[in-house]
């Protein structure tokens, strides 16, 4: 059975107990790419906090709204994937914390074995 994003969020289902596959904390420099509001074309580069085969979590000095689609770049792969904003923590020093998920992910994205 396949469960959409929405209708967890709809169940009241917290990010931690609906998350995919085993993370790992690995530091893998990434480049977020989105269209804003303006139609401009915004770019930021940022390093992974943990890792997993269907996306991230990572610091960033942007606001971003839940659900924004962006193509995520591996700049140590040269890969790239769409994906979109699950989730967003609280505000640190460093900037928003942020769950990145992964649209149609290859496994092997990461260039590591998770």
């Amino acid at each position: 059975m396949t469960v959409k994003l929405r209708e967890l969020k709809d169940a009241g289902v917290r990010y931690g107990e609906k998350r995919r596959g085993r993370r790992m904390n690995s530091r893998v420099p990434i480049r977020l790419e989105w269209e804003g509001s303006d139609a401009k074309r915004n770019t930021v580069e940022a390093i992974t906090r943990t890792v997993n085969p269907y996306g991230c979590l990572v610091f960033l000095p942007e606001t971003l709204e839940l659900e924004q689609r962006l193509a995520l770049v591996n700049l140590a792969t040269q890969t790239r994937n769409a994906a979109i904003i699950v989730w967003r923590g609280n505000h640190q020093p460093e900037g928003w914390e942020y769950g990145i998920e992964l649209v149609a992910p290859d496994m092997e994205f990461w260039g590591i074995e998770l």
